[in-house]
């Protein structure tokens, strides 16, 4: 530790001598025991009291030397050359005698200026702009050294002569040290920057703006020099800030007029105030109080000129010229949205005027051209208008005026020029001798007078359609006056006659002529029929309306099966005349009602035919089997085998069985059992019951065949007949193979017709492809609608599709069913 504090100097001799005196240092810091005890630093422990002293707190050594100032800048020596003493007692003599200097005296290029950010630096850019040094040299201290360093920087891509990072964005120059002149803070005497740094970093040039805000803030800090007092500031308003003050306030600056009528009682101040508008309210401060003027304080001066009064009316003037300014700004704003909202106005009553006027002319050329026909329908005119020209007249308004002829009420307009005409061209008219006449001339008319909106529901409204009246009041009356002189069995011109017309006549004026004047006749004439006396049979005048009527026919049905029931009651197979008249309803009755009538008036007397029938192989009587077999196309295969079964196979097989029994030729067995098979179809052969009975009779054959042992048996006959049952065996089996065949190659060709044909789009179309599976008929009812649905016929059944169910037509309502289902019921 040195012991400087302990000693002193002579201040003339510079002799060294101790002192004992206790000073204000030693005070100090006895009294202290958290003072801040003095480090030795090795050159006080080398030198002892002779080393220099840093710290100008403590006391002064022996030595007698001043300290150092360390705020001066910093001097570097060069490793060749060091100053002599005394070089360095004038340098330190220069910087004791220099003088701060003060902010005022700065020049305005030191002034600090605006750095860029980031400078003329690219990252695209290889190095700074400043980078113009060579630095071949750069790194030589190693070699003296193993040169780890540049490996390591190569290795991680560093190229010598470039900056480093990614993008070579380092400086390649060492930082330069500016020295400061004095000791003055930074900035103080100037800008600092080096001329590297400029290049690197090039300043933006803002030097005046730089001036204006130093100037501005060296002026807060200064003092008036003359003392007084600061001028009055005035604010200035334009007209046009008050026009956007106006229209942003608009509202606040114009109340309302229920509002602008409020008595406002005040209560905020030391008196009661009335007010009788809310504008009244943001005023009432700017109205000068009535109290006394408070008493001046001791600081504050007397005002020399003080009229609120005026003030207050001054106020008030610039109010109400700012009012007035801002109104007259909306009521010129007012003028002018005034002014394009009628320049709108006159373009579009300038357009309607137009189309009023186009409208006009149109009017009145549709009013000459209806003149014109009603003086060519007058009597004394000399060339009198015709049905073809009046057509071609409304083609004309329709082509040329569709809205003229649209807006016109073309009821009145047919019914006073058509209507005429028409009678007169069907005044001669025979529908049974000509039923095309009028058809061409009627579905022009129908293109021209009917209306569209009716074509949707097929409704009946003959104050709107004046096609539907024409034909109603007009055609109508010649086609009763014709059913009402037709007979029923003379069926076919009226067939014909309605065929014609069904696609040019409404739908429910055919609706009407069918239900209303067909049916009735047609029904009074089946009542009248009797089937044991007319030589005319019934299908010959009810099958040609099954097109047109359809499932109207239905109720006349139950009639006839039941006359033909009890036409039967006395019938024999043997009349052949019964089944020419059934035959031709086997397709009109429902499957279901027709195998019933079989069953009940039919099967009977065939199964009483066969039980008459003797079977005798040595004279044999064919006619009543002929006459059974002859109905099979009539009734059903199962009904068939059912009489077969009952009453023909028991008695040929017990006539066989006797006939194997009394030692018989085998040959003419054969020869019989060949025979009687022959006599029925491959279709009842197929059938497993008839299949079963002459299987039954082949063993019958075999067994009398095999038991014949000890008696006569003639020569070849086992042979023979076990020839025969392998030779029918194998026919069955060929059958039932070309029977698979067959089923095989129709599903073949099933299969290429659907993949060949278009996928159903909906379910109209999957009804048709079952349908043509089957051999169904499906097809529209002409006319016909069920809540707006279209009816179809699939088979016998009336049907009607709704989003993708299949309604049926039941005894009181319309049941939904499947698709399988429906194809049962129509089979």
């Amino acid at each position: 530790m040195s012991m400087s504090h302990l000693y002193g100097t002579d201040g003339e001799d510079g002799v060294e001598m101790e002192s004992f005196e206790v000073s204000d240092w030693d005070l100090q810091n006895e009294f202290n025991p958290h003072r801040h005890r003095h480090r030795q630093t090795k050159e006080e422990a080398t030198y002892g009291v002779w080393a220099e002293r840093d710290s100008d707190e403590e006391r002064p050594s022996f030595g007698g030397k001043r300290s150092r100032d360390y705020s001066a800048p910093v001097n570097f020596i060069s490793a060749g050359l060091k100053k002599s003493a005394a070089e360095d007692v004038s340098d330190e003599d220069s910087d004791e005698d220099e003088k701060p200097v003060k902010q005022e005296e700065i020049p305005k290029e030191f002034v600090p200026k605006k750095l860029k950010t980031g400078g003329n630096f690219k990252p695209s850019q290889k190095g700074f702009v400043g980078g113009t040094k060579s630095f071949m040299d750069f790194g030589s201290w190693e070699r003296h050294t193993k040169g780890i360093g540049q490996k390591l920087l190569q290795k991680m891509g560093y190229v010598p002569g470039r900056g480093l990072g990614k993008n070579a964005q380092g400086i390649i120059n060492p930082i330069e040290a500016k020295q400061r002149k004095g000791k003055g803070a930074v900035g103080a005497y100037g800008s600092e920057r080096t001329s590297q740094s400029l290049q690197d970093f090039p300043v933006v040039d803002s030097e005046e703006e730089a001036e204006e805000e130093f100037q501005k803030e060296l002026s807060q800090w200064r003092k008036d020099p003359n003392g007084g007092k600061k001028k009055p500031k005035y604010s200035y308003k334009t007209v046009e800030e008050l026009k956007a003050k106006g229209r942003i306030n608009k509202q606040l600056s114009t109340p309302q007029k229920e509002l602008s009528q409020v008595k406002v009682i005040d209560m905020t101040g030391r008196e009661q105030k009335v007010y009788y508008s809310y504008s009244q309210i943001s005023h009432k401060h700017n109205i000068p109080d009535d109290n006394p003027q408070q008493l001046l304080g001791k600081d504050s001066k007397p005002q020399g000129f003080a009229l609120p009064e005026l003030e207050h009316n001054l106020q008030l003037l610039i109010d109400i010229t700012e009012q007035e300014i801002i109104q007259s700004d909306r009521q010129l704003q007012y003028e002018r949205d005034m002014v394009v909202n009628l320049t709108h106005e006159i373009q579009k009553m300038s357009e309607i005027l137009s189309h009023e006027e186009t409208a006009i002319s149109n009017l009145s050329k549709v009013l000459d051209m209806v003149e014109e026909c009603e003086r060519r329908m007058q009597p004394s005119c000399e060339n009198p208008l015709t049905l073809d020209e009046c057509a071609k007249i409304f083609e004309t308004l329709q082509d040329k005026y569709y809205e003229e002829y649209r807006m016109s009420d073309r009821v009145d307009l047919a019914v006073a020029i058509v209507y005429p005409l028409m009678k007169d061209y069907f005044k001669n008219w025979d529908p049974l001798k000509d039923c095309t006449y009028g058809t061409e001339i009627i579905a022009k008319w129908k293109s021209l007078l009917e209306n569209d909106q009716l074509l949707s529901h097929g409704g009946q409204d003959l104050s709107t359609d004046a096609f539907h009246r024409l034909m109603w009041e007009i055609w109508m009356p010649y086609v009763r006056n014709i059913v009402a002189q037709w007979q029923p069995r003379n069926c076919g011109s009226m067939v014909d006659f309605l065929d014609s017309w069904v696609h040019i006549i409404p739908v429910w004026i055919l609706d009407n002529i069918l239900d209303q004047l067909i049916f009735p006749k047609l029904q009074k004439e089946v009542e009248n029929w009797n089937p044991l006396t007319d030589t005319v049979p019934i299908h010959s005048w009810i099958h040609p309306w099954l097109p047109l009527m359809q499932a109207r026919l239905e109720p006349l049905y139950s009639p006839i099966r039941n006359k033909l029931a009890n036409a039967l009651q006395k019938w024999h197979p043997s009349d052949s005349s019964a089944k020419l008249i059934l035959q031709p309803w086997k397709d009109v009755f429902t499957p279901g009602s027709w195998e019933a009538f079989m069953v009940k008036n039919i099967v009977p007397k065939l199964g009483m035919c066969l039980n008459e029938l003797i079977i005798n192989p040595h004279q044999q009587h064919m006619d009543a089997f002929y006459w059974v077999i002859d109905w099979e196309g009539m009734i059903s295969v199962s009904s068939l085998v059912g009489l077969l079964e009952k009453h023909f196979f028991p008695k040929w097989l017990q006539v066989l069985c006797s006939w194997l029994s009394n030692s018989p030729n085998y040959e003419e067995i054969t020869k019989w059992y060949l025979g009687w098979k022959s006599m029925f179809s491959d279709q009842v052969l197929a059938h497993p019951s008839i299949k079963d009975k002459f299987n039954e009779a082949l063993d019958i054959m075999n067994r009398a065949v095999s038991s014949s042992v000890g008696g006569y048996m003639q020569p070849g006959a086992r042979e023979n007949i076990a020839y025969l049952t392998h030779t029918e065996r194998r026919k069955d089996f060929q059958y039932e193979a070309m029977q698979e065949r067959r089923e095989a190659e129709n599903m073949a060709q099933r299969g290429i017709g659907m993949a060949a044909s278009s996928v159903p789009m909906n379910f109209k179309d999957l009804i048709q492809t079952k349908a043509e599976e089957h051999n169904i008929v499906f097809m529209p009812v002409i006319g016909k609608r069920h809540e707006g649905k279209q009816l179809y016929t699939f088979g016998r059944i009336v049907i009607y599709i709704d989003r993708g169910v299949v309604f049926v037509q039941g005894e009181k309502t319309w049941v939904p069913t499947s698709l399988q289902s429906l194809i049962d019921m129509a089979k």
